[in-house]
C-alpha cells in the first residue's frame, strides 16, 4: 500500500511541468526539484519522477528535431520571392494570391503535427497525473529513458 504523501508527491512531480508556462524551463526544474528532494523516500516517487523528467526531456528532443526539419521549409519559401501575396498599395486596392510552394504545404503540416503534438502531451501528462494519484506506475508513450 503507497502512502498518500507518495502518491500526492508523485502527483505534483507530474503537475510541476505545467509551470513552464510561468517560469522558463520550469517544465524540467520543478519535476527535477522534487524528484531529487524525494527520490530516496519512496520508490514510487523515484519511478514517477524519472518518467516525467524522462518524457520532458524527449519532447524537448522531437520539438528540436521538428523544429530542424521545419524551419528550412520556411525559409527557403522566404527566398523564393514569396508571390503568395501581393499587396500593391492604398489607391488601387489589389491583392493577389499566387500559387503557394509545396515547400509551405509541408512546413505548415509540420507546424500542425507540433500543435497536434502539444496537446497530446498536455493530455498525457494529466493522465499521469490522475494514474499517480489512483497508485498506478505510468509509463508515457514514446518516451526515451535517460534516466533509468
Amino acid at each position: 500500500m503507497i502512502d498518500n504523501h507518495y502518491k500526492n508527491l508523485a502527483t505534483f512531480i507530474h503537475l510541476s511541468t505545467f509551470s513552464r508556462f510561468i517560469i522558463p524551463f520550469g517544465n524540467f526544474i520543478g519535476p527535477i526539484v522534487l524528484w531529487a528532494a524525494n527520490k530516496n523516500k519512496s520508490e514510487f516517487v523515484d519511478k514517477h519522477g524519472k518518467q516525467a523528467i524522462n518524457f520532458q526531456i524527449s519532447i524537448l528532443l522531437y520539438a528540436i528535431i521538428i523544429g530542424t526539419i521545419s524551419v528550412p521549409f520556411f525559409i527557403f519559401k522566404l527566398f523564393e520571392g514569396m508571390n503568395v501575396l501581393d499587396f500593391r498599395g492604398f489607391n488601387n486596392f489589389h491583392i493577389n494570391v499566387g500559387e503557394p510552394s509545396p515547400l509551405l504545404y509541408i512546413g505548415g503540416g509540420l507546424g500542425v503535427l507540433a500543435v497536434i503534438a502539444f496537446i497530446i502531451e498536455l493530455a498525457l501528462i494529466v493522465k499521469a497525473s490522475i494514474s499517480a494519484r489512483d497508485g498506478k506506475l505510468y509509463n508515457y508513450p514514446l518516451t526515451i529513458n535517460f534516466l533509468k
